[in-house]
């Protein structure tokens, strides 16, 4: 027998959806219609991308009334309009295009897709993904780009040990860093022209000179002009780009500040440095309650913590052990 559902359908009264391309984006916005109950208006538009079309959409919305604005993340492109409609004091969300494709019937042009997500988004059948305050956000920018250039120097490193291999000088084989102060003084009397292995090898220093007869052994080879001048392009890169590396960390260090008490914390774990801490900090912020569960933190997905059976109140690491039956009769 079928009885009536005690249940009722929540929905988000004014919501906008937007999908957005690199120089357009098509808003969706839904809101109800005064004169019929429990029907739905809806309008869709397109702007494009440029800061004054944000600006009359963003008035646009608010003359509708429109309290949260729902995204897809694509690309790089939705920062800038996330951070504008963020400023102009509406609740954006942005959520996981993955999380959408997993519904069905969802169409596949731009129009079409900002009604669906649209009516997603109004029925509260989405949930929003981690974007993190400003101060966070101007952290993380400096973090990745810190790793950035690290990447960079480390690829110019390697090429100048190429360069020396190409040349036949073995310094890599004896020294465990090349870059190291002993290192660069041989490469840089390389470069200035010194070119017996002898005079090279009595460059090194401290421990390294234990090893000066490998040294002039790892020095006999075919070091020309040409790979002088491209060692010498090679290390000013490196240099250059160590130079922006201490520049970034002292930029990294001054936004720490709010943070210092949670970068101590992180500081004292085992494995984990000031450079380390800075990096958790602007990737997953302060605030813990802003994830779910520990999967949700570690950006899995929600059914590899069903398949971890993961719950938050915590369960004894080994069951209860049950005595075994003694030995029969004989």
């Amino acid at each position: 027998m079928l009885e009536e559902a005690k249940d009722h359908e929540e929905i988000i009264e004014r919501v906008a959806a937007l999908d957005i391309g690199k120089a357009f984006l098509v808003c969706c916005a839904r809101v109800p219609d005064e004169d019929r109950p429990g029907r739905r208006l809806q309008e869709v538009q397109t702007y494009t991308t440029m800061t004054g079309a944000l600006l009359q959409m963003a008035d646009h919305l608010r003359i509708l009334g429109v309290t949260r604005v729902v995204m897809e993340a694509t690309s790089d492109y939705w920062k800038p309009i996330f951070y504008l409609l963020e400023a102009a004091g509406f609740e954006t969300w942005l959520v996981n295009a993955r999380d959408v494709k997993h519904l069905p019937g969802r169409p596949k042009t731009g129009r079409l897709d900002a009604v669906w997500l649209a009516k997603v988004a109004e029925r509260q059948m989405l949930r929003a993904s981690f974007v993190p305050p400003p101060q966070i956000r101007r952290l993380r920018d400096l973090t990745r780009y810190r790793i950035d250039l690290v990447g960079a120097r480390t690829a110019e490193k390697q090429r100048a040990e190429k360069l020396l291999e190409d040349a036949q000088i073995k310094l890599s084989v004896v020294a465990s860093d090349i870059f190291g102060a002993s290192g660069r003084a041989m490469m840089a009397a390389l470069i200035a022209g010194e070119r017996t292995p002898a005079g090279l090898a009595q460059l090194a220093r401290t421990s390294l000179r234990k090893k000066i007869p490998l040294l002039e052994e790892a020095f006999t080879g075919h070091f020309t002009d040409h790979h002088a001048f491209l060692l010498g392009k090679m290390l000013g890169r490196v240099d250059a780009i160590s130079s922006e590396i201490a520049e970034v960390d002292a930029k990294i260090e001054e936004l720490l500040v709010p943070f210092a008490s949670a970068a101590a914390r992180l500081d004292e774990i085992p494995g984990i440095g000031p450079i380390a801490a800075a990096v958790i900090l602007a990737e997953i912020g302060t605030d813990m309650s802003r994830f779910p569960t520990p999967c949700h933190l570690a950006d899995r997905r929600a059914a590899a913590c069903r398949s971890a059976r993961w719950h938050p109140v915590p369960r004894p690491s080994h069951p209860p052990r049950v005595p075994l039956p003694g030995p029969g009769p004989p």
